[in-house]
Formats: structure tokens, sequence, C-alpha cells
């Protein structure tokens, strides 16, 4: 069987840490890249692997870009400090570590926990995102926020899914859509993307409407209704954020 590394990077991430951790205690190999946490992060780190590195954080994608460059196993398993990997998962990923492939790298479906309940609906699942793959074959893109896996070979679906616990409570999502969306306005100011006040204004409702209606947000009930509110709201303050720093 090939050897497996997962790769995380955390900033303080005590209170959500060890059960990511627990879930792939399995693993051949941790590597965890902390960003200067001033809690126990790196304490809970250290009781499941000897690999943490500690260092300033120099941005999403080049954090984890700096983990992948640590592994020193065949396949890479990228995980962040607030997804768990679930049963079946596990098998598939031993599955693919005992065949090594076929494929260069898997996409892996994602249910997000949106205040103790899976939301099945709005767009937020299946919400696929690239996290094994080959060492060696796989980097993350240097965006400034939302860093995706592009991988150099064929990509193919697992069903096994990741458990993402995003948001602790309303305070955090409200203060990681803050932080976001600066980042976000500015990725867009870089690639030359401008808005308008007709942007500003249709957007958002825009972003409810197809979460709510569309991809029947509805069916989530309240959390549903919340969630559409959320993003709509993110819309509208990383638009805004645009048209501050280009009219500034």
């Amino acid at each position: 069987m090939k050897r497996l590394s997962v790769c995380l990077i955390t900033a303080n991430e005590e209170d959500r840490l060890r059960p990511s951790l627990e879930s792939v205690a399995w693993a051949d190999e941790i590597v965890v890249v902390d960003a200067e946490s001033t809690d126990k992060t790196v304490m809970i780190a250290r009781e499941f692997t000897d690999r943490v590195v500690v260092r300033p954080w120099p941005g999403f994608a080049a954090q984890k870009n700096f983990a992948l460059d640590q592994a020193t196993g065949d396949w890479i398993l990228s995980l962040d400090a607030d997804e768990r990997v679930t049963p079946e998962l596990r098998a598939r990923v031993e599955d693919i570590l005992r065949a090594d492939g076929p494929a260069a790298g898997y996409a892996v479906p994602r249910r997000n926990i949106f205040w103790g309940r899976w939301v099945r609906h709005g767009r937020l699942y299946p919400d696929r995102q690239i996290r094994l793959f080959r060492r060696g074959r796989g980097r993350f893109v240097d965006v400034e926020v939302h860093e995706s896996v592009r991988v150099d070979g064929p990509v193919e679906r697992l069903e096994a899914p990741l458990l993402h616990a995003s948001y602790r409570d309303l305070s955090d999502c409200l203060t990681r859509f803050d932080r976001y969306s600066t980042l976000a306005a500015e990725d867009w100011i870089r690639r030359g993307r401008r808005v308008t006040i007709a942007g500003i204004a249709l957007r958002p409702p825009g972003r409810f409407l197809s979460m709510y209606v569309l991809h029947r947000g509805f069916l989530d009930g309240w959390r549903g209704f919340v969630l559409a509110a959320l993003y709509a709201h993110y819309v509208f303050v990383r638009s805004v954020k645009v048209w501050e720093k280009t009219k500034a």
C-alpha cells in the first residue's frame, strides 16, 4: 500500500483541531503548519504528530503549498482544521492507496454542517473539492481566498464525504465573511474586475434567490433561509469593498 500524508494548516484552532486529527490518525504521516497560534493549537497538534512547523502567515495558498512541500508520502490528503474524514471516506482512500490510483487526483464531496445539521441544498452540497492527489501532481492556485487545488492529470469524483463544520456560530460566520470579503475584493481588483452601482444593488438579491429558491435552500428550513441571507450579505459587502477601493 502506498503511503499517505495528511496536510493541515492552522491558526488558533484549539476548539476544532482534535476531532479533525483524530479522524486521520490512521494516516502514515500528518503534517501541520501553524501560523503562530496563541492558543493550544500547536500543543494539540503535537499529540498526533512530530511534523509540526510554526511560521508566519503568508496567505492561504502559500501556506498550504508550503505544507505540501513538507510531506513525504506518495499521496496527499489536504484537510482543513474544521473538517473530518468519515469512515466511508477513509475506506475509499485506503482502496485508492492499495491500487495506487488510477487517477492523479480525487474530488471529495463535503457535507457542510451549520448549527449542528447537514445543509443539503442551496448549492452547499455536494461542494466537491480536490483533496486527495499524488504528491508532486497537485498545487494550490495562488489566489487571496477560496484557494483550490490544480492537478496535473485526470481527476475523478468520490462519493464518500468529508464533514465540514465551518462556522462556530453566527458571530464567527460574520467575522469570517468580513475577512474573506476583504481578500476577495483585493483579488478582484488585482485581476482588474470592477463593480457598478447596479451590480451592488442586484448581485446580493440574485445570490439569495439563487440559493434559496433556484437551488431549493428552502428545503433546509430556517437554516437555508439564514444561509441564503448571509451569503447575499457577503456578496454585498465584497462588492462595496471593491467599489470603495477603486473609487479611493
